[in-house]
Order: C-alpha cells, then structure tokens, then sequence
C-alpha cells in the first residue's frame, strides 16, 4: 500500500484528489499538512469524508512525513512549491506538485509569467513533466512530477497528433478555451461572486496567460515543432470542466480518415483518451471523470481542421491526472481510483 501526503487540503485540487484516494485501492491518504485547517479534522474540513477519513491536518512536519508517506502532493498555491519541494525529496519522498513551480525547463520564462524569482532551479531541471499520454516512461521513473496545467492538458493532447506528424501550417493556432470558476480557485474574490459569474461569461488574460509559454515548450519537446499559439480563455458560469476549440489550419489537404488514422494511431491505447472523428464532444460527458475527449471536422475548402477538446479541470487538468502519474511511478494499473 502507497502511503500518501497531501500539502494544503483547503484547494479544489486537495478535495478532489481525497475523494480519489477514498476508492484507490492501492493507496491511503496518511498524512494532511495545512495552515489554515491545522488540527483540524478533514471531516471536520470536507463533511463529505465523515466515516472515510478519519485524519487530522498538521503542521509541515519533515520528521513526520519521512515516517507515514512514501509520495507527497503538494497542493499549494503556485510560487509556494519550490518551498517545499527540496525538502520533501532531500527526504527522499516522490513529490507530485500540481503548481506551476515546476512546469518549466527555461527559469527565466517562469520568472516572466509568475512574476517571483524561482529559487529552486536545480530540481527544475530534473522535473519531469507529467502528462502521461506524452511521457510515460520518464514519469515512471521521476522523483519530481510537475502535473501540468489543466489548459495545457487538454490543449497539447488536441494538437500534439497534428503537429508531431508535420500537418500544421506556417500560421498561428488559435485557441478559444472556456474554464468553469473552479479553475480560478477557492479563494474569496470579489470577481468571482455568484451576482457576477450567474449568466454571464467573462474573458481574461488574452494571449498572455501564463500557460501559453507552457504549452509552447511541451509542444516543442514532445512533438519536436515550435508553434505559435494564440490563446483566449474565458470564464463561464459552471461548476468545473474546460472546453476549448482549436482552430488549425493544415499545410496540405488531407481527408476525414487520414485524421482518424492518424489520432487513432496515437491514442488507440490512451485509457483516458475518447476520439470523436467528424464530430465535437461534450462538457457533460467529462465531468467528474478522468477523460479527455477530442473530436474534429475536417473543412476542405479552407483546408482548416476544428477541434473540439473537453476535460473536467479539477480531475484530468489536475488532481485525476496527478493520481494518474502516481499510479505509473509505482508501477500500478494506471487507472487504479480512477475508474
């Protein structure tokens, strides 16, 4: 049995990566540190666990974890992972960190984007990226995971079939994503009361958002093609999932099957990966669940391909995935709590 840490439970991410853990049949939540819910119990914290989860939040303790956890997730906010991080693995504990800490292989472009100097740029390098579909084998292997960004996620799988295989034009992908209010977090904020979010869609850091950058340099490695991108995310008024659409014009034509082939051939495998050919998944239809759906029509006139890419951002753009990662890191079946 995987003995599990959790930093920070007061998150969206650490609520749902609990309630992964109370039907994960390998693993156990054994320890919770937390500032603002210290001793208290995560029943007490989440009513929901009442007779599940019978743990009390401490303090950040190194003595205490090296005796109850193999693996810790940290789910603090981003700038505050690279406090704990060199800890946790001088301990000689796996660490799964779901901020953006540790996403970047350049310290300079993360300083740029997260606006703070980063002071652990020797682990950065050793980082692994984690979104399994791309880099399993090296996830199986890693110390350091950095769980990737919930647009990311759903943007790089999208994309990266296309790009790898050369089809993408000269010109920029656009992509025009859409975030339940989840992703922005559980933090008071007057831009996020419910008289303004109700009916009402909302759109925030146009091209600059700091997962831009993040994506641009996954695609590079993974598909081995920079490409530009022209990111616009909204905010709607749900609970949790992302929906985005991808707007990819192709440097030859090509047909409806040559694209099926090609994405078949690259996520026939993928237990999370569901395609969708000649036609658009559905928000509803990834809530809650660990998928990522993708369809696509292909327009010949315009020699221009949609795309259609649908996650639920609290479980595939973070805390699912995360499960996901550990599961491969300790050579589980890598859909052990999650389906």
């Amino acid at each position: 049995m995987v003995r599990v840490g959790i930093v920070g439970i007061s998150g969206f991410t650490a609520e749902t990566l609990l309630k992964v853990f109370t039907r994960h049949k390998r693993a156990e939540v054994t320890y919770c540190a937390s500032q603002s819910h210290k001793n208290q119990k995560l029943q007490e914290v989440y009513p929901a666990f009442k007779g599940a989860l019978d743990i009390t939040a401490g303090a950040f303790s190194i003595p205490r974890i090296k005796k109850t956890c193999d693996v810790v997730f940290l789910c603090v906010p981003h700038t505050q992972s690279m406090a704990f991080a060199p800890q946790l693995l001088k301990a000689g504990k796996k660490v799964i960190d779901l901020s953006g800490d540790y996403r970047f292989k350049n310290a300079a472009v993360y300083e740029k984007y997260y606006q703070v100097k980063h002071t652990d740029k020797g682990n950065l390098k050793n980082a692994i990226y984690g979104l399994t579909e791309l880099n399993r084998q090296n996830i199986a292997k890693a110390f350091l995971v950095a769980n990737p960004g919930c647009y990311p996620t759903a943007a790089i799988l999208a994309l990266y079939p296309l790009l790898k295989e050369g089809f993408v034009s000269e010109q920029s992908v656009v992509i025009d994503a859409k975030s339940g209010i989840s992703g922005a977090g559980r933090k008071a904020s007057l831009s996020l009361l419910y008289t303004r979010l109700n009916e009402n869609i909302s759109l925030y850091k146009p091209v600059l958002h700091q997962h831009v950058p993040e994506m641009e340099e996954c695609l590079k490695i993974f598909a081995g093609q920079k490409k530009e991108l022209i990111f616009v995310p909204h905010l709607v008024p749900l609970d949790r999932g992302i929906f985005m659409t991808l707007y990819v014009y192709l440097k030859k034509k090509t047909d409806s099957k040559h694209l099926e082939a090609l994405y078949r051939k690259l996520y026939f495998h993928e237990p999370f990966i569901r395609l969708f050919i000649d036609g658009f998944p559905e928000l509803k239809n990834v809530a809650y669940t660990n998928f990522c759906d993708i369809g696509m029509k292909y327009f010949k006139d315009k020699n221009l391909v949609v795309i259609g890419a649908a996650i639920d951002n609290l479980m595939k753009g973070a805390s699912g995935q995360a499960v996901q990662n550990m599961n491969i890191m300790y050579g589980m079946n890598e859909t052990e709590g999650l389906l």
